[in-house]
């Protein structure tokens, strides 16, 4: 049965989440920031077989090469000419992380880059910073943010996920897990006024 572990909780720092997913396929879900990703990872005696990058804000990737240096893992992203990415995730691709398999929505808007992770069958998202809990969406005012764009991410989210989704993981704040649909709903609305 996959486990997923934030293995960012209680840092006090400029970190995104970095979500530790067990399973068949260890996978770590952004590397978080500014604190020690490895020695977390270690003390979850799990090992790790790749890294995936919903996006490349330093928040979220500032940890990546600590990572890759101890446990010799490859790094997935949207982009392949990133510094960072060694293998591309186009839109449409299937992404095996911990028990199941999650399909790649290319959502940009708050950065160029941006991916979600969604398994229909295991009834979870990894959202990155797309959407949050409360209605909540990512900012658009940094370089590549377009508002357009990420209220065209969201309904193509919301096209996407069906009633079946029990668990949304996001890049900031607290899991949603209950009710997420709502809440992404919630988002696209908030998303547009202003």
């Amino acid at each position: 049965m996959t486990t997923v572990r934030n293995i960012a909780q209680g840092v006090r720092s400029f970190t995104s989440n970095a979500f530790l997913v067990d399973g068949k396929r260890t996978v770590l879900v952004d590397a978080g920031n500014d604190f020690d990703a490895v020695e977390r990872i270690e003390a979850a005696e799990t090992g790790l077989d790749a890294l995936v990058l919903t996006h490349t804000h330093p928040d979220h990737v500032g940890n990546v090469g600590a990572v890759v240096d101890a446990f010799d893992v490859d790094v997935w992203g949207f982009d392949p000419d990133h510094e960072l990415v060694d293998h591309a995730i186009a839109d449409g691709d299937t992404v095996a992380i911990g028990d199941d398999d999650h399909l790649a929505l290319h959502t940009p808007g708050h950065k160029d880059d941006h991916l979600c992770l969604y398994s229909r069958e295991g009834g979870i998202l990894f959202a990155g910073d797309l959407v949050f809990a409360n209605g909540g969406f990512g900012r658009t005012d940094l370089k590549e943010g377009d508002r357009g764009a990420l209220v065209e991410s969201i309904d193509y989210l919301l096209e996407t996920v069906d009633d079946d989704l029990e668990a949304m993981y996001v890049g900031h704040g607290p899991a949603v897990e209950t009710d997420p649909l709502y809440h992404i709903e919630l988002a696209a609305q908030s998303a547009r006024m202003g």
